[in-house]
Protein backbone atom coordinates (compact mmCIF):
# COMPACT_ATOMS: atom_id res chain seq x y z
CA UNK A 1 0.00 0.00 0.00
CA UNK A 2 1.52 3.49 -0.73
CA UNK A 3 1.01 6.39 1.60
CA UNK A 4 -0.10 9.98 0.06
CA UNK A 5 3.26 11.82 -0.03
CA UNK A 6 2.74 15.26 1.94
CA UNK A 7 3.94 18.78 0.24
CA UNK A 8 5.43 21.27 2.55
CA UNK A 9 4.23 24.47 0.84
CA UNK A 10 5.92 27.97 2.06
CA UNK A 11 2.58 29.78 1.48
CA UNK A 12 1.40 29.19 5.48
CA UNK A 13 -2.54 28.44 5.49
CA UNK A 14 -5.07 27.74 7.07
CA UNK A 15 -4.17 32.39 7.00
CA UNK A 16 -5.59 35.66 6.95
CA UNK A 17 -4.68 38.63 4.69
CA UNK A 18 -5.13 41.81 4.31
CA UNK A 19 -5.54 42.85 0.41
CA UNK A 20 -5.82 45.92 -1.33
CA UNK A 21 -6.49 46.42 -5.19
CA UNK A 22 -6.29 49.05 -7.19
CA UNK A 23 -7.19 49.88 -11.10
CA UNK A 24 -4.94 52.80 -12.89
CA UNK A 25 -3.12 53.39 -9.69
CA UNK A 26 -6.66 54.10 -7.73
CA UNK A 27 -7.40 52.56 -4.81
CA UNK A 28 -10.74 50.63 -5.26
CA UNK A 29 -11.38 48.00 -2.42
CA UNK A 30 -9.66 46.60 0.67
CA UNK A 31 -10.61 43.94 2.43
CA UNK A 32 -9.84 40.09 3.57
CA UNK A 33 -8.00 36.65 1.91
CA UNK A 34 -8.35 33.91 3.14
CA UNK A 35 -6.43 30.63 2.00
CA UNK A 36 -8.02 27.99 4.09
CA UNK A 37 -6.37 24.82 2.27
CA UNK A 38 -3.72 23.85 -0.10
CA UNK A 39 -4.11 20.66 -1.42
CA UNK A 40 -1.13 19.04 -3.80
CA UNK A 41 -0.93 22.69 -6.03
CA UNK A 42 -5.26 23.59 -5.35
CA UNK A 43 -6.03 26.30 -3.47
CA UNK A 44 -9.18 26.71 -1.47
CA UNK A 45 -10.77 29.93 0.53
CA UNK A 46 -12.80 33.34 0.84
CA UNK A 47 -12.27 36.67 -0.06
CA UNK A 48 -14.33 39.27 1.76
CA UNK A 49 -14.47 43.13 0.24
CA UNK A 50 -17.71 44.12 1.25
CA UNK A 51 -18.70 41.89 4.38
CA UNK A 52 -19.47 38.64 2.66
CA UNK A 53 -17.33 36.29 2.10
CA UNK A 54 -16.85 35.06 -1.81
CA UNK A 55 -15.28 31.54 -2.74
CA UNK A 56 -12.16 31.19 -4.55
CA UNK A 57 -10.29 28.10 -5.95
CA UNK A 58 -7.47 28.38 -7.64
CA UNK A 59 -3.71 26.92 -8.23
CA UNK A 60 -0.51 27.19 -6.04
CA UNK A 61 2.80 26.45 -7.80
CA UNK A 62 5.67 26.21 -5.03
CA UNK A 63 8.56 25.89 -7.67
CA UNK A 64 7.62 29.22 -9.00
CA UNK A 65 5.63 30.62 -6.06
CA UNK A 66 3.24 31.49 -8.05
CA UNK A 67 -0.66 31.80 -7.43
CA UNK A 68 -3.84 32.09 -9.66
CA UNK A 69 -7.69 32.24 -7.73
CA UNK A 70 -10.60 32.96 -9.18
CA UNK A 71 -13.66 34.91 -7.62
CA UNK A 72 -16.82 34.46 -9.41
CA UNK A 73 -15.96 38.70 -10.15
CA UNK A 74 -12.50 38.58 -10.89
CA UNK A 75 -9.04 36.38 -11.88
CA UNK A 76 -6.19 36.98 -9.48
CA UNK A 77 -2.87 36.08 -10.36
CA UNK A 78 0.45 36.88 -8.66
CA UNK A 79 3.46 35.76 -7.18
CA UNK A 80 4.84 35.07 -3.39
CA UNK A 81 7.80 36.94 -1.75
CA UNK A 82 9.03 36.45 2.46
CA UNK A 83 10.68 38.88 4.09
CA UNK A 84 12.29 38.24 7.67
CA UNK A 85 12.57 41.13 10.15
CA UNK A 86 15.17 39.83 12.51
CA UNK A 87 14.67 42.75 14.65
CA UNK A 88 11.49 42.10 15.83
CA UNK A 89 11.15 38.45 14.56
CA UNK A 90 8.41 38.62 11.79
CA UNK A 91 8.15 36.84 8.41
CA UNK A 92 6.00 38.92 6.24
CA UNK A 93 4.47 36.95 3.33
CA UNK A 94 3.43 39.28 0.51
CA UNK A 95 1.34 38.02 -2.35
CA UNK A 96 1.11 40.80 -5.02
CA UNK A 97 0.51 40.78 -9.13
CA UNK A 98 -2.48 41.45 -11.72
CA UNK A 99 -6.39 40.84 -11.56
CA UNK A 100 -8.75 40.82 -14.36
CA UNK A 101 -12.45 41.96 -13.21
CA UNK A 102 -14.76 39.15 -15.50
CA UNK A 103 -18.77 39.61 -15.75
CA UNK A 104 -21.04 39.64 -13.86
CA UNK A 105 -19.20 42.47 -12.66
CA UNK A 106 -19.63 46.04 -13.84
CA UNK A 107 -16.33 46.69 -14.40
CA UNK A 108 -15.79 43.29 -16.03
CA UNK A 109 -12.51 43.49 -18.58
CA UNK A 110 -10.91 46.21 -16.46
CA UNK A 111 -7.30 45.14 -15.05
CA UNK A 112 -5.56 46.54 -12.13
CA UNK A 113 -3.22 45.10 -9.28
CA UNK A 114 -3.58 43.46 -6.09
CA UNK A 115 -1.23 43.28 -2.83
CA UNK A 116 -1.89 40.86 0.21
CA UNK A 117 -0.03 40.16 3.44
CA UNK A 118 0.58 38.57 6.15
CA UNK A 119 2.70 37.76 9.06
CA UNK A 120 4.15 34.89 11.54
CA UNK A 121 6.26 35.18 14.39
CA UNK A 122 9.59 34.36 12.93
CA UNK A 123 11.54 30.66 14.13
CA UNK A 124 14.69 29.63 13.74
CA UNK A 125 16.86 31.75 10.97
CA UNK A 126 15.67 34.63 8.87
CA UNK A 127 15.61 33.53 5.15
CA UNK A 128 15.84 37.66 4.46
CA UNK A 129 16.13 40.57 6.34
CA UNK A 130 18.35 42.63 4.33
CA UNK A 131 15.57 43.97 1.79
CA UNK A 132 12.95 46.71 3.04
CA UNK A 133 8.82 45.47 2.35
CA UNK A 134 7.07 47.23 0.07
CA UNK A 135 5.02 50.01 1.24
CA UNK A 136 1.31 47.91 0.33
CA UNK A 137 2.44 45.54 3.23
CA UNK A 138 1.65 48.24 5.95
CA UNK A 139 -1.38 48.99 4.83
CA UNK A 140 -2.43 45.83 4.11
CA UNK A 141 -1.44 44.71 7.53
CA UNK A 142 -3.30 47.75 9.26
CA UNK A 143 -6.19 46.56 7.31
CA UNK A 144 -5.90 43.29 8.37
CA UNK A 145 -5.23 44.69 12.34
CA UNK A 146 -8.05 46.87 11.89
CA UNK A 147 -10.79 44.55 10.89
CA UNK A 148 -9.57 42.00 13.57
CA UNK A 149 -10.31 44.76 16.24
CA UNK A 150 -13.70 45.81 14.64
CA UNK A 151 -14.79 42.14 14.46
CA UNK A 152 -12.41 39.64 16.09
CA UNK A 153 -10.10 37.58 14.82
CA UNK A 154 -11.14 36.16 10.93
Amino acid sequence: MQTAKQTIVSIPFPSVWGIDASIAGRPIIRGILTIDSITGNRVMGTVNFRGTPIPISGYWDENTKQIRFDSPYAMFSGTLTIIDDATIRIRHFILNGRFIMKPPSLQAGEYGNWIATTDRTLTGYPVSSSTLPPVGVFLTSNILSQLQQNYGRY
